[in-house]
């Protein structure tokens, strides 16, 4: 841990740039205009436009765990032979970060190695509300929806998975209520179900957003407090320079500040690798749509083995799923939107799914450790907030929270241990 900012002498900054306004750089922005910092965000496209708009939403701590483990190497190898795998591997020529992504993912695909990173999950996943309360009592964001969340399979052998994550879960010291229902009794809770699900586990006080509303209030919230957020505006590259960091794009003049904040989900392998981040970030691309229900959810619907998560939105649903690791700026693959459908539909009645819409895909940042990158870099006045893979929405407000105070006082929060960027 570093020593305090008072014992070294240096002095907060007064303005810093955000690379990424998604929710984790645009809650970074919020916490540091908070503490009077001058804040702009810089995104390459528009805010949300990453993995932060059209995902599940779910701010589900049960679910927050570490993607490497031991069914994720099997997965990867069915991949190769299925072509409707939830998910896939799509390796091009020249593609160097993948290569350094794929060897060295495996070392993490080990139980101890899970348990390992669990420890780490589990202090941030007791904060996670709270996180998301500061920031709608800071009118930062609408409230989260409180919910369970029902898991629904065919039979019990499909949920040997996920249970075996809960109980690791459990067995890492945090809370987890869990309910076995029959199919009967989970369509009671559900009637969306299908007469396919013949059994489903409960999972109680967990909570939910659209996130693409809130992503959008948090913006304008961040506006409102003087921040300023721009626009098709890619950033190059960022160094130090005169006791300053300078942040380059092709796209305008070079703009400098006290500090800055690499938040640019799957593209942040390139900026931050000069600044001593050598764990390689890849882009793991998760599809979306909306569907017309003939009746409302009443509440998140996970199709664990199919790797679909089903939220509700009014009298729709938004429909999320697979894990298609390749080049974050790859066009839409409409196959796959059909791949979602297929194994989705018959665990479920009441989808209008011809009159689907709002098809999106977005590219998650996952690393080989399945930990997030949060804290300095190896360089002075550059940070670090990425890497959360399939939990930037969950982790974004509480990244945000514990990264301001690191820069503002200088010493890394016991929350961080493990997840420095330059590990």
């Amino acid at each position: 841990m570093s020593a305090p900012r008072s014992q070294r002498g240096g002095a907060p900054p007064e303005s810093v740039v955000v690379v990424g306004a998604g929710i984790v750089g645009l809650s970074c922005a919020w916490s540091l205009q908070r503490q009077g910092v001058s804040v702009r965000v810089l995104d390459r496209l528009q805010e949300g436009a990453g993995a932060s708009w059209g995902n599940a939403g779910y701010v589900a701590p049960a679910l927050t765990v570490p993607l490497p483990q031991p069914a994720m190497l099997w997965a990867g190898v069915r991949s190769m032979v299925t072509s409707d795998s939830p998910f896939s591997v799509r390796l091009r020529q020249r593609d160097g970060d993948l290569v350094r992504f794929l060897t060295g993912a495996p070392a993490y695909c080990t139980t101890r190695a899970w348990r390992r990173s669990m420890d780490i999950y589990r202090p941030l996943n007791e904060r996670i509300f709270a996180a998301y309360d500061a920031q709608f009592e800071g009118g930062a964001g609408p409230a989260t929806e409180a919910s369970d969340i029902l898991a629904a399979f065919a039979d019990t052998h499909e949920a040997t998975h996920l249970l075996h994550d809960l109980r690791g879960v459990a067995a890492a010291g945090q809370r987890v209520e869990l309910e076995m229902l029959s199919g009967d009794a989970a369509r009671e809770l559900e009637p969306g179900l299908s007469d396919r699900v013949g059994f489903a586990v409960r999972i109680p006080g967990q909570r939910y957003i659209t996130p693409h509303t809130y992503v959008k209030e948090l913006a304008e919230r961040v506006r409102r407090q003087g921040g300023e957020i721009v626009h098709q505006h890619p950033v190059s590259s960022v160094a130090r320079r005169g006791g300053r960091v300078v942040v380059h794009s092709e796209a305008s003049d070079s703009i400098e500040a006290d500090a800055v904040v690499l938040a640019c989900g799957a593209w942040l392998g390139a900026l931050a690798r000069p600044h001593g981040v050598k764990v390689p970030v890849q882009a793991g691309r998760g599809y979306s749509f909306t569907v017309p229900l003939s009746q409302p959810l009443r509440a998140p619907v996970y199709l664990s083995a199919a790797r679909v998560a089903i939220a509700p939105e009014g009298p729709e649903a938004r429909v999320t799923g697979l894990m298609d690791i390749e080049s974050p700026d790859m066009p839409m693959v409409k196959s796959r939107i059909e791949s979602i459908i297929r194994s989705a539909a018959p665990m479920v009645s009441g989808f209008a799914w011809d009159r689907r819409s709002d098809g999106w895909v977005g590219p998650r940042p996952l690393t080989t450790d399945g930990r997030p990158l949060i804290g300095a870099s190896n360089t002075e006045g550059v940070y670090v907030a990425g890497g959360h893979g399939m939990w930037g929405v969950t982790l974004g407000p509480l990244t945000g929270e514990l990264l301001a105070q690191q820069i503002l006082d200088g010493v890394t929060p016991s929350e961080l241990i493990g997840l420095e960027p330059c590990r």
